[in-house]
């Protein structure tokens, strides 16, 4: 069984959370962020520290404990650090760049992809075949790198496409050539 929803949260200089009923906003130096949790828990502030308390101990109560815990917690690290993902692009002629607010990328397909940057996530493009996307919600930049990555998968032969940083590829062994 899962302890997550009973560890509190230290709220750094700089932070500050509103609760109002079930609905947490956090506000910090890079932005604001807001959640709404379930009707079952309740949120404490007691000297710097957060807890997130639920009344009873049903499966469905200790699950939503942890998971309020979690996205609280995100949330404060994203107003306070923010979240990146990187990701490389792997391959023959495969770059990217930015033009304005919206990532340009060429992928081996007949047409260059245009991706306009989302309300609150930002990508930089070091150098041609990275891609950093930034931002303080979590599942936002996530959700961005994955549908990045989702117009060229890295296949397992050669290992192009666009990964992530530091993902392994598992590669298979091509065609061997027939015998007889």
């Amino acid at each position: 069984m899962s302890r997550i929803g009973f560890k509190t949260i230290a709220i750094p200089a700089g932070v500050e959370i509103k609760v109002d009923g079930n609905v947490v906003s956090v506000k910090g130096p890079k932005g604001e962020l807001q959640e709404r949790i379930s009707d079952l828990l309740s949120v404490e502030i007691n000297d710097g520290v957060l807890e997130v308390k639920r009344s009873c101990d049903k499966p469905e109560d200790r699950a939503q404990h942890g998971l309020a815990r979690t996205l609280i917690n995100n949330m404060v690290i994203g107003v306070t650090e923010g979240y990146q993902k990187k990701l490389q692009l792997v391959g023959v002629g495969y770059k990217a760049e930015k033009k304005g607010s919206t990532l340009v990328m060429n992928l081996g397909y007949s047409h260059p992809i245009e991706m306009p940057d989302p309300e609150g996530i930002e990508t930089e493009c070091p150098d041609a075949t990275t891609v950093i996307v930034k931002g303080i919600n979590k599942a936002l930049v996530g959700n961005y790198a994955a549908n990045i990555r989702a117009w060229r998968k890295p296949e397992p032969y050669k290992g192009k496409g666009i990964k992530y940083e530091g993902e392994q590829i598992r590669r298979k062994e091509g065609k061997t050539g027939v015998a007889g």
